[in-house]
């Protein structure tokens, strides 16, 4: 059975994620008010950030800036912004 949470991203009622993802404090904020839907985005923004910026995963700089922009996504409501990235036409 899945749980429903306020997600702070979408400013909805939604199912919740099955359990913490992220670690600490920052991780039991996630898991409270952000939605399976929510993180998912945020996945694929991730992603195109690693990418995008060639982020090198065991620098601690490089952590610290993805968590930054992991909370402006997902709490703050700002835009990633990926240099170089331009949308596939539809």
């Amino acid at each position: 059975m899945s749980r429903t949470v306020y997600c702070e991203f979408l400013k909805k009622d939604a199912p919740g994620l099955a359990f913490q993802l992220y670690p600490g404090d920052l991780g039991k904020r996630i898991f409270d008010n952000i939605s399976q839907e929510a993180w998912s985005a945020w996945q694929q923004k991730q992603t195109m950030l690693i990418n995008e910026k060639h982020l090198n995963m065991m620098d601690p700089d490089a952590r610290a800036f993805l968590e930054k922009e992991m909370v402006g996504f997902l709490f703050e409501g700002k835009h990633v912004e990926i240099e170089g990235y331009t949308p596939p036409e539809k």
